[in-house]
């Protein structure tokens, strides 16, 4: 089976474990969690970041930092893995769900911006915080949130779970990182994403106040030199030396790592030229990593589910896209913006392998498969 996305182990992994044994430091104390807090907050261009244990954990945080609770209103993308509304629901906010615009699949801010000056116009009540989802790892459009925020003062929190090494190259965030444009952004180091620590996650902020927040909410909030004394409530959710060492030596491959996707996307959106499918999103305005390679399909009655099952029986791992959270047995009753764009993102989207060393030989057999796979159905 040609996985989904796979790690991708090349570097000092092993030897920075061993560093970890030899030492004894496994848990959340050793020299690994703060040489990947500054080696990450460097590489995004980020003044801090807070390592945390995964990136749910990392929205929790950040969300609760920036005001979202109870009686609160966080407004989050429609389109996107449930941990992005979990992570909001943890809180006790209120969710208010946000549909996709077609171009980049990300959260349609125009809708948003225009539905907020319309309930302020109403004395109806407005987010208090926006969570923005890089979605598949392509940078969503920002400009929209930041003149909500200077009208309302609603914060912004990036989920870049997928997206670390975007960026933005055209106007007002050209040359800045994904989760460097908000007030707070967040990302995950789960096995399938770019850089993998088989877990864990990251906060970072450009407000050294907010990231002291950050790290001391989650070591329990304990107060400084004092045992067994907290201030808050907090969380058991800071990352151990085992999975920073691992991380780091990730981190240090990070460039060669999203070439690697760009290749592999650039591969697949000539292959697929001809095949009736529409390539995923690439603005002219920004530079996706292109986590996951996902495609819609043209014909509105082909099944993906169908073509995924073929392309099994083929040795090919692909996955449909995620049902839009307003069709979540949790979510259902959410408030929400529209949402018939991420309906049929769900509808005709899937995705196909991804890993960054996915060799060609292997992704001409996706192609072929595919292609198949179109064709007979």
């Amino acid at each position: 089976m040609i996985p989904l996305a796979e790690p991708s182990l090349g570097g000092n992994e092993a030897r920075y474990l061993r560093e970890c044994v030899d030492t004894g430091f496994v848990s959340s104390a050793g020299p690994f969690v703060g040489r990947f807090e500054r080696e990450f907050a460097a590489a995004v261009g980020s003044p801090n970041a807070v390592a945390c244990a995964s990136g749910t954990a990392a929205l929790h945080v950040a969300l609760r930092i920036a005001g979202a609770g109870p009686g609160a209103m966080v407004a989050v993308s429609d389109f996107t893995f449930i941990a992005s509304a979990n992570a909001a629901h943890y809180t006790g906010a209120d969710l208010l769900l946000v549909d996709s615009e077609p171009q980049t699949w990300n959260m349609d801010t125009e809708l948003l911006h225009d539905e907020v000056l319309r309930r302020a116009r109403l004395g109806r009540p407005i987010p208090d915080v926006v969570e923005v989802v890089h979605v598949l790892g392509h940078p969503a459009r920002m400009e929209p949130l930041f003149d909500l925020r200077d009208r309302f003062w609603i914060d912004i929190v990036e989920d870049a779970a997928e997206s670390l090494g975007a960026s933005w190259t055209a106007g007002q965030l050209a040359g800045h990182q994904v989760g460097t444009a908000g007030d707070l952004g967040c990302f995950s180091f789960n096995g399938n994403k770019i850089i993998t620590a088989g877990g864990g996650g990251m906060i970072v902020t450009a407000d050294g106040d907010r990231a002291a927040a950050a790290a001391h909410l989650t070591t329990q909030a304990k107060v400084d030199g004092e045992h067994y004394r907290h201030d808050d409530v907090g969380y058991n959710y800071r990352l151990t030396n085992i999975a920073a060492a691992v991380a780091t030596a990730q981190l240090e491959q990070l460039p060669a790592k999203v070439a690697a996707k760009r290749a592999v996307a650039a591969r697949y959106r000539d292959a697929l030229r001809s095949a009736p499918v529409a390539a995923p999103p690439a603005a002219s305005w920004a530079d996706s990593t292109f986590w996951l390679y996902s495609v819609l399909l043209d014909d509105p009655g082909l099944d993906p589910e169908k073509i995924v099952a073929v392309l099994a029986a083929d040795g090919v791992q692909a996955r449909r896209l995620w049902p839009p959270l307003h069709d979540q047995r949790p979510y259902r009753a959410a408030d929400r913006i529209g949402g018939e764009v991420a309906d049929d993102l769900y509808r005709r989207g899937l995705s196909l392998p991804s890993s960054a060393h996915l060799s060609e030989r292997d992704q001409d057999t996706v192609v072929a498969a595919l292609i198949s796979a179109l064709s007979a159905n």
